[in-house]
């Protein structure tokens, strides 16, 4: 999601990296707390990983999986299919069309492409029950520091596509949308990537993408390039920001 819309991913490509991401979403599916009949949105579904790795936990779980990008929803459907799983294609900066209120809320390494949390959170709270329990995993206050400085130095500078919110701003915003706040925290989860190739492919996937839109197609491996050469060491140092609350 860019400032004014959601983007398009790459999704074919994203879908075939080793991803962090999985890991990210082993512990979101640890911290949700299922019986294994509810109704569960998955925000910024991506190409569905985490909700097939939910169904595999819970079969009888019914999904709705959201995501803004068209691309990725096209992949979760050939990965999860239409069985017990609804797909919306929509913004969370806007009020989300959702026929019911869900019992669950997931969401793996999508809020922090949101810029405004305080219209997230409101409307993620309108759409589930009253008992619901919300648990995310995103980037948070200090996420990719050093690749924020590389690009910087490429391109003169700071980018502005992200909003890493810290724990304490992140309370008070779920509180005030309606929340219980079990646990919020801030993680640091440094990712190494020796691999030269592998490397810039993830960053022109996950990273750079948006960078990558404004761009002329010949100049995109240049600047990629230009950025990771200008990165401390290789190294995508993420810092997350755990959720875990509940619907009043």
């Amino acid at each position: 999601m860019t400032r004014d819309r959601p983007r398009e991913w790459d999704a074919t490509t994203y879908d075939a990296l080793t991803l962090p991401h999985e890991q990210w979403g082993r512990g979101v599916l640890d911290r949700l707390r299922l019986t294994g009949d509810e109704v569960v949105l998955d925000a910024g579904c991506g190409t569905g990983r985490d909700a097939a790795a939910l169904r595999g936990r819970w079969p009888d779980a019914r999904l709705v999986a959201l995501d803004g990008s068209q691309q990725m929803l096209d992949v979760a459907r050939t990965r999860l299919g239409d069985k017990r799983v609804s797909y919306v294609h929509a913004d969370l900066m806007e009020p989300l069309p959702i026929a019911e209120p869900v019992d669950a809320v997931m969401s793996v390494a999508a809020f922090h492409w949101v810029p405004d949390h305080d219209l997230l959170l409101t409307h993620l709270a309108a759409v589930m029950r009253p008992g619901a329990r919300l648990v995310s995993d995103c980037g948070g206050r200090g996420n990719v520091a050093d690749v924020t400085r590389a690009i910087a130095s490429v391109t003169g500078g700071a980018p502005s596509d992200w909003e890493f919110a810290d724990d304490g701003s992140t309370r008070s915003r779920l509180e005030n949308a309606g929340f219980e706040v079990e646990d919020v925290r801030l993680r640091v989860d440094p990712f190494r990537c020796d691999d030269v190739a592998v490397l810039e492919t993830y960053l022109a996937t996950v990273v750079l993408g948006s960078h990558l839109d404004g761009l002329p197609a010949e100049e995109h491996e240049g600047f990629v390039r230009q950025v990771r050469l200008a990165l401390t060491e290789p190294v995508i140092d993420y810092v997350r920001l755990e959720i875990e609350a509940v619907r009043r």
